[in-house]
């Protein structure tokens, strides 16, 4: 009596060239790129207060308290204004991303003063009476470091092409070049 050969059906083993084996080193390189880039990516700063008040004097667009949002993301330093007693006067109307604002403010750094500004143009579409909202505005002047502080640049007299704190520059449908001066320093320095 013949005893059956028994086959093996051991496991086979991957080719030195098949694509199992070359998967982990590409998946590793992958993971190896993604934690590199992570630890090298600039992290976000904790900027305090969370925002803060100051009063502008905008002329015909009013005058009254504006709220002034900071953030620091790493990569790039922003204020975003908002404002319910400053608002597109009558007849007036603003679409979506077409006002240019620019926002001066005062920078305090180890003790010397100078100053820093805030642009952009980015803002939700707007008309009689709705509040103004502007931003968030970009540091596009100056630079801020850890530590540095900043503060509403205050003016006396009346709000003119020479003489503003905040400027508001609208295009479409309604154009006008609005200027606004600070009457008061902000509720607390910005501190980035």
């Amino acid at each position: 009596m013949s005893i059956p050969s028994v086959r093996s059906s051991a496991v086979r083993t991957a080719a030195p060239h098949s694509p199992g084996r070359r998967r982990l080193p590409l998946v590793l390189a992958a993971a190896c790129a993604v934690a590199g880039a992570l630890a090298l990516a600039p992290t976000a700063q904790a900027v305090t207060p969370a925002y803060v008040t100051a009063n502008y004097d905008c002329g015909t667009w009013g005058h009254g308290q504006a709220r002034l949002t900071p953030a620091d993301s790493g990569t790039s330093k922003t204020i975003k204004i908002t404002s319910s007693e400053i608002t597109m006067p009558p007849g007036t109307s603003a679409d979506p991303n077409s006002i240019t604002a620019t926002l001066k403010l005062t920078k305090t750094s180890g003790g010397a003063t100078s100053q820093v500004q805030f642009s952009g143009k980015l803002n939700p579409g707007m008309a009689y009476p709705n509040p103004i909202t502007l931003g968030p505005l970009k540091l596009t002047s100056g630079t801020l470091a850890a530590g540095d502080t900043t503060n509403s640049v205050v003016l006396s007299g009346a709000p003119s092409a020479t003489n503003w704190s905040l400027q508001i520059v609208a295009s479409s449908p309604t154009s006008a070049t609005v200027p606004c001066v600070a009457t008061t320093i902000q509720s607390a320095p910005i501190v980035w």
